[in-house]
C-alpha cells in the first residue's frame, strides 16, 4: 500500500547546528499554531461565554465557538498536514517560507477579527485562507497530474464554501442559518478522515505491531465512504427524522466493521497507533448518536463532540506527534510526554459525551471538566513540540 507521508525510522542522526525552521515545511506552523489556538480558545470561550470579551464580537456565543474550532484549529491541521503530505505526492514544492509565513499571518488575522466588530474584515479574511490554501494545493497536484489526490482539492474548496455560508448568513446576505455551513463543514472533514484513516491507519499498524494483519476489503471501504458521502449530500439537501437516523445507521455499522478489521486490540502496548484507533472509533460512535438524535431520543451537541473531541481531537493529536517526529528526523517513539496528551484528549471527550449522556443535569460540570481536560492535552502537546517544530531536523535534512 503507498504511504500518504513516507515517514521511516531515521538512522542515527549527524551532529546538526541548530536553527530556526518554522517556516521550511507547512506542517510546523500550523501544528504550532493550531495546538496553541486549542489551549487558549477554550479560555477564550469561556470569556466569550462570561461576556468579558464585550458585545460587539462579530461572532459570539456557540457559533463563534463551533466557527473556531472548524474553521481556526481543526482546518489549520489539515493544511499543515496536506501541505506536508503534498510535497511528496506530487514531487513538487508546497509554500514555505515568506508565503508560507504570510498564510500563517492570514490565519491568525481569522482567529483575532471575530473578535472584533468587523465582520466584513473578518469574513473576508477567514473565506481568503481557505481559498488560498486550496490554490496552494492545488498548483503542485496539476503540475504533476496527481489525479489520485485531486479530490482533497475538492474536499478544501468544499470547506471554503461552507465558511463562505456561515459568514455571509451572518452578514444577511444569505437566508440559511450559519449552523447550516457549520455542519457542512463537520461533514467535508468527516470524509476527509475517513479516508486519511482508510490510508494510514492499517499501514501504521502493520508496520509498528508485528503480526497486527489490519485487512480493508473494497466493498467495504466502499459502504463506508460511500454511506459518509451520502451522509453530507442529506444534510445539504436538508434531510432529518427517520431517513436520516437509517442512513446514519447504516454509515455507523460500515465504519464500525472497517475498524475492526484494522486489528486494534493488537495495539494496545504501541501508543502512537493506539491513538489513532481510539480515535476512529469515535466515528461510528458519532454516527450512532447523530441517528438516535435524529429521532429526538438525545440532545444533537453530543453527537457533535463525539466527532469534534473525539474523532478529530484524538486523530489531530495522534497524526500531529507521529508527522512531527517523523518530519523532523525523530524516532517514531511517543514519549511519555505523548501518551500523556492522548490520555488528556481521549479523557476530554469521554466527559464531554458520557457524562451529560448519563446525567443531563450536570452537564455545565461535564464542560467545564472537559475543557480543563482538552486545554491540557493540547497545552502540553504545544510546550513539548515547540522546540521540535521550530528547530532545524536532526539527520540535518531539509524539510
Amino acid at each position: 500500500m503507498t504511504s500518504i507521508i513516507k515517514i521511516q525510522e531515521p538512522p542515527r542522526p549527524a551532529a546538526v547546528t541548530p536553527g530556526f525552521a518554522l517556516w521550511q515545511l507547512g506542517f510546523r506552523p500550523f501544528y504550532l499554531l493550531a495546538s496553541s489556538f486549542a489551549a487558549l480558545s477554550i479560555a477564550l470561550w469561556a470569556l466569550q461565554f462570561a461576556g468579558q470579551l464585550g458585545s460587539q464580537a462579530y461572532l459570539q456565543g456557540p457559533l463563534w465557538h463551533a466557527h473556531e474550532m472548524l474553521f481556526g484549529f481543526t482546518l489549520a491541521v489539515m493544511v499543515g498536514f496536506l501541505f506536508t503530505a503534498g510535497r511528496n505526492w506530487s514531487n513538487r514544492p508546497t509554500p514555505t517560507g515568506a508565503a508560507l509565513a504570510a498564510l500563517a499571518g492570514l490565519w491568525l488575522a481569522g482567529r483575532v477579527l471575530v473578535l472584533t466588530p468587523w465582520g466584513w474584515a473578518a469574513a473576508l479574511v477567514n473565506i481568503a485562507f481557505p481559498l488560498l490554501a486550496t490554490i496552494a494545493l492545488a498548483l503542485p497536484f496539476i503540475a504533476a497530474r496527481n489525479r489520485r489526490n485531486y479530490f482533497f482539492i475538492a474536499l478544501l474548496a468544499l470547506l471554503t464554501v461552507a465558511q463562505a455560508g456561515v459568514h455571509l448568513s451572518q452578514l444577511g446576505l444569505l437566508q440559511l442559518p450559519g449552523w447550516v455551513g457549520i455542519q457542512l463543514g463537520l461533514d467535508v472533514v468527516l470524509f476527509i478522515m475517513a479516508v486519511m484513516a482508510g490510508r494510514v491507519i492499517p499501514m501504521f499498524t502493520n508496520n509498528g505491531v508485528p503480526g497486527a494483519n489490519a485487512t480493508r476489503r473494497p466493498w467495504l471501504e466502499q459502504a463506508a465512504l460511500g454511506s459518509t458521502l451520502a451522509l453530507l449530500a442529506g444534510d445539504g439537501f436538508g434531510l432529518a427524522g427517520l431517513p436520516l437516523a437509517l442512513l446514519a445507521g447504516v454509515c455507523s455499522a460500515a465504519h464500525l466493521l472497517r475498524w475492526l478489521l484494522w486489528q486494534p486490540l493488537k495495539t494496545l502496548r504501541t501508543p502512537l497507533v493506539w491513538v489513532l484507533h481510539l480515535a476512529y472509533l469515535w466515528i461510528p460512535l458519532h454516527l450512532l448518536l447523530r441517528g438516535l438524535a435524529a429521532l429526538g431520543l438525545l440532545a444533537p451537541t453530543l453527537a457533535t463532540h463525539a466527532l469534534t473531541l473525539g474523532a478529530i481531537g484524538g486523530l489531530v493529536i495522534g497524526m500531529m506527534s507521529r508527522t512531527a517526529l517523523g518530519h523532523t528526523g525523530r524516532l517514531l517513539r511517543a514519549s511519555r510526554g505523548d501518551v500523556a496528551s492522548y490520555g488528556l484528549v481521549a479523557a476530554a471527550a469521554v466527559v464531554r459525551v458520557g457524562w451529560p449522556l448519563l446525567a443531563s443535569a450536570q452537564t455545565v460540570h461535564a464542560v467545564l471538566l472537559s475543557a480543563a481536560l482538552w486545554s491540557a492535552g493540547f497545552g502540553l502537546y504545544a510546550l513539548r513540540y515547540w522546540p521540535i517544530l521550530t528547530r532545524t531536523r536532526v539527520d540535518g535534512r531539509p524539510g
